[in-house]
């Protein structure tokens, strides 16, 4: 079985984002089925909805949006597509700019007018904590990392030596966990700092000009150490892994309870995704497709150098202690930084079950097993 799902998925991919490996599965390579039985509370047409909705950071690129992450891979091999359309639901994907990704997903969550959501911790709790009611469907990996950087003549050599002074800091965004993490394991809160609330963007450009004194950010600080305007002074590649940023699949808890069998097929697709990502066969690929958000090559493949875990343990979904842990800690943040009147419950945001059925359904429940991030959920 786990021959066929590897072939089966695999053909589409390579066929459209490595044409020149295309060709070894010629021949051989069967249509993937993702139609899975849908329960009688979702099979009569006037009761299963028409559309199922998934927010998604998007990029343009040559004209045609392309997707983030495991969003692409999921939109180029059409299975789950495929899966909706034989129950007459269509799929379709919410594009959403990355210059507000926490807001415009929050919203349409409050509005109804979205199912599930690929984005990033902070807002999910955040979101959570304002009474809209989400769960963590798929977990995302281990996470991003996050980076200060510098003015290239700067002489601060540390976060301590930045008190005081100006940091571009996106706020409510979810690096700003790592940050706040950060300074205070220096003894220090974000009242020590004048904090700029801006955007990557814009904080990219002030810290190039010198009109603050730090940033902090993801890999895009890495563009500014190549055009030696800047220089990175920590990242989270030399702390615990829990202070990376994350970014889950998540899905509107009233859409979940109403339709669990809908949930699982989307699920599955993300599992999946995560699955092919993570064979070091396809670590070239997969860099590849991640620079159509306009990212140099040199700048995706830096993000991943240097990991502790191997490439196959970065991407695994399993719900493991330390994802809850991890949680825990945004939920507190969130409350620490008036960005949440109170903490939400983690547990009642998690719903491991779907990625435990994933796993058994594709066939590959004990792939992650042995990954240095936990135990495979049962």
């Amino acid at each position: 079985m786990k021959r066929h799902f590897a072939r089966a998925f695999l053909a589409p991919l390579l066929a459209t984002f490595l044409p020149r490996f295309a060709r070894q599965l010629r021949g051989g390579a069967l249509a993937l089925s993702a139609a899975l039985p849908f329960a009688a509370g979702v099979a009569h047409a006037d009761e299963a909805p028409k559309v199922v909705r998934i927010a998604v950071v998007a990029f343009s690129n040559g004209g045609k949006t392309q997707y983030a992450g495991a969003s692409a891979l999921i939109d180029a091999d059409k299975s789950l597509e495929k899966a909706l359309a034989a129950h007459n639901i269509k799929l379709e994907w919410v594009p959403v700019s990355t210059a507000a990704v926490g807001t415009l997903v929050n919203e349409a969550f409050t509005n109804q007018s979205i199912d599930f959501a690929a984005y990033g911790d902070l807002p999910s709790v955040v979101v959570n904590a304002a009474g809209t009611r989400t769960k963590l469907i798929v977990p995302g990996g281990v996470g991003s990392n996050a980076y200060l950087v510098v003015p290239a003549n700067s002489t601060a050599k540390s976060i301590a030596d930045l008190k005081g002074k100006r940091i571009a800091l996106n706020r409510g965004r979810p690096w700003e966990v790592p940050f706040g993490k950060l300074i205070a394991a220096n003894g220090l809160k974000l009242s020590d700092f004048r904090i700029f609330n801006l955007d990557p963007q814009a904080g990219a450009a002030a810290v190039a000009a010198g009109r603050v004194d730090g940033f902090f950010t993801l890999a895009d600080a890495w563009p500014l150490v190549d055009k030696q305007v800047g220089k990175i002074i920590w990242s989270t590649k030399t702390a615990p892994d829990d202070w990376k940023m994350r970014a889950e699949l998540w899905g509107d808890a009233r859409f979940v309870a109403r339709y669990p069998e809908l949930t699982q097929q989307v699920a599955n697709a993300y599992v999946r995704a995560a699955w092919w990502i993570s064979q070091p066969q396809n670590r070239d690929a997969f860099v590849k497709i991640l620079t159509a958000s306009g990212q140099p090559e040199s700048v995706v493949r830096r993000e991943y150098d240097g990991e502790k875990l191997p490439w196959k343990d970065q991407w695994s979904p399993l719900f493991t202690p330390a994802l809850s842990a991890h949680y825990r800690d945004v939920a507190a943040y969130s409350v620490q930084a008036r960005l949440a009147s109170e903490p939400v419950d983690v547990n009642s945001l998690l719903a491991p079950q779907f990625v435990a059925t994933a796993l058994r359904q594709l066939g590959i429940e004990h792939y992650w097993d042995d990954a240095a991030t936990g135990v495979a959920s049962r």
